[in-house]
């Protein structure tokens, strides 16, 4: 294990630098104190997000769009937004385009259906990445080129994007895939191809893995790490971020936050471990505007003055989490779903309603849609009444697609079903086989309760909105839509149904995008049921000057849930002790508190 001077790292930075990692992990943060020391340097520095749920504009304060905008008070410093709908239009016109005026109206619209998938919003977004990472001439103007990724799940896809695309195109011969012609990928592929060869060089680009001194985010880094390391990703270094170590010994709780990062850097994977590393002390205060993040990287002392605040109403008043768990367990079956950030804490949630449901004598089916998942680790054991399943992507995918082929091998011939086997080995395929995964999870609520954590944000809404896709392409592959898929979307807007929790933690970013997420849904006719604010260190029982200002500082975003944004809410007092297996995650249910919020929402 080797430690950076961070100057000296950020100093001797390579000119792109890529954050990535788990959910809520701190890479926006990082990014963005990143971006801001260097140009405080005096370099010329751009930063990018390639996440669909950016909070960028919120982190520095500036309104952004799809150009690079200049950031007020850190010179050199301009920021940008890569729009995954913009850049999917700009796509489909630049696809569509020759063919107008050349092919009948008709031929031209179901183009335009066939382009207006997920996978095309995908790539679409990533051929805005490309020109950034690819092409000299679109950033020649800038010394450094800082990427915010979206969580790792997305990433990964991302980064694979220009190998497998690459490969598709080449070998493709039926000139057809599921993003329609291939010229419009073949003029891209010298672009791809320059983009994956800065990837792999180590004296362009670095891979900095975010990570939190947490046993599932460690975890989470290095399958990461190992999978970008197999692509040829290979100049990887490491930000510990949060680390905590207790200023006033006498708070108990402070000392076992301590020890819980203590233990989980203890058990850290070997090969994680060997790469270089910085460590960012867990601040009393969110890195918001540039002043915050100069700090990061600056050697100022986290520690300020406390606001104090009256924190009372949020713990002390209210009725536990099981109070909740009783209203749903009214509906007697149907589905519970936590939605909300990466990071936040919805496996944990998810996992303690479905344990205590359980506990009362319900059949749970416990299931999860993320990536990332580690839900059997969180319920940490059998227990009765419960099932614990993940939909897994690939598995999905191989059966989807031995689906299609078999349905469709009696009416194709020889030339038919390569053409399909084809269309089929496309990145769309995977999102459609999840997404029937996703539907048929949810009709087993007609006989049971079905809890479901979802992934984080941006992956649950291309999830979402992939309905109306998924119907164009399974009825152009399998002649039939499953009855599970048809009932979807009417089983997520049934209030009597399905019930969707919002989970957040009291700060600003993880707030406000849970309530983008609530307009998003509510767009959908899908209204959330109530709010669930994790972790909040907004109680008396706290002397570390660290922990103390936290919660002093949680009380504005607990009342705007509370005032405008929920019809009811509970606020879940962050444990000493990590909320993992059964007996801690029942305790943690029935210490928790709901409140009726005043929202019209």
């Amino acid at each position: 294990m080797t430690t950076e001077i961070r100057d000296s790292f950020l100093d001797n930075a390579t000119r792109i630098l890529f954050f990535t990692g788990k959910g809520g992990v701190g890479k926006t943060s990082l990014a963005c104190a990143a971006a801001v020391s260097m140009a405080q340097q005096g370099k010329k520095v751009l930063l990018v997000s390639t996440d669909p749920a950016s909070n960028l504009d919120e982190v520095l304060g500036v309104r952004l769009s799809g150009a690079p905008t200049a950031i007020p008070g850190a010179d050199g410093l301009f920021a940008l937004n890569i729009d995954p709908e913009a850049a999917a239009k700009a796509y489909r016109d630049r696809v569509i385009g020759p063919y107008r005026g050349v092919l009948p109206e008709a031929s031209l619209n179901s183009m335009e259906e066939q382009l207006s998938g997920a996978c095309t919003v995908e790539i679409a977004a990533f051929d805005e990445f490309t020109k950034l990472l690819g092409d000299a001439h679109a950033t020649a103007g800038f010394d450094h080129i800082i990427f915010d990724t979206a969580p790792t799940g997305h990433t990964l896809r991302l980064l694979q994007l220009p190998a497998a695309w690459t490969g598709f195109i080449a070998e493709n011969t039926t000139g057809t895939s599921c993003l329609g012609p291939l010229a419009g990928l073949e003029t891209q592929k010298s672009l791809y191809d320059s983009s994956l060869q800065a990837l792999t060089d180590a004296s362009t680009t670095t891979l900095i893995l975010v990570s939190r001194p947490e046993r599932s985010s460690l975890a989470e880094a290095n399958r990461t790490r190992a999978e970008l390391a197999e692509m040829g990703i290979a100049n990887q270094r490491l930000f510990l971020n949060g680390v905590f170590v207790a200023q006033d010994r006498s708070d108990a709780a402070a000392c076992a936050l301590e020890v819980r990062g203590h233990e989980a850097l203890a058990g850290m994977p070997a090969d994680l471990a060997k790469l270089p590393r910085i460590e960012v002390p867990l601040l009393p205060y969110a890195p918001m505007g540039v002043e915050n993040l100069r700090s990061v990287f600056g050697g100022v002392s986290p520690v300020r003055k406390a606001v104090h605040n009256d924190r009372s109403d949020a713990i002390h008043s209210g009725l536990p989490l099981s109070g909740l768990i009783d209203e749903l367990e009214k509906m007697g079956h149907g589905v519970v779903m936590t939605m909300g950030k990466g990071g936040v804490g919805k496996t944990t949630v998810a996992s303690a309603i479905a344990i205590e449901l359980a506990h009362r004598g319900h059949a749970v089916h416990l299931s999860t849609t993320d990536p990332a998942a580690h839900v059997a680790a969180t319920v940490g054991g059998s227990v009765p009444n419960l099932s614990v399943s993940r939909i897994d992507p690939a598995a999905e995918t191989r059966q989807y697609t031995e689906a299609v082929l078999a349905k469709a091998a009696p009416q194709l011939d020889e030339q038919g079903m390569a053409l399909l086997a084809e269309d089929l080995r496309s990145p769309c395929t995977e999102e459609i086989a999840v997404f029937s995964a996703f539907a048929r999870t949810v009709a087993e609520g007609e006989h049971a309760f079905v809890v479901l954590d979802t992934a984080p944000t941006g992956h649950t809404i291309l999830l979402l909105d992939a309905a109306e896709a998924y119907h164009r392409d399974v009825t152009r592959t399998m002649s039939d839509v499953p009855d599970a898929v048809r009932q979807l979307l009417p089983r997520l807007r049934d209030a009597d149904f399905t019930r969707v929790l919002l989970v957040t933690l009291p700060e600003a970013t993880p707030v406000h995008e849970a309530a983008r997420l609530q307009d998003d849904l509510q767009r959908a006719g899908i209204k959330p049921y109530a709010w669930v604010i994790n972790q909040s260190f907004a109680s008396d029982g706290f002397s570390d000057p660290v922990l103390v200002e936290r919660g002093s500082r949680e009380a504005p975003y607990i009342a705007e849930v509370r005032d405008r944004l929920a019809t009811q809410f509970v606020v879940i007092p962050w444990k000493p002790e990590a909320p993992v297996g059964p007996e801690l995650l029942r305790e943690l249910a029935g210490h928790s508190r709901v409140f009726a919020g005043t929202s019209k929402g």
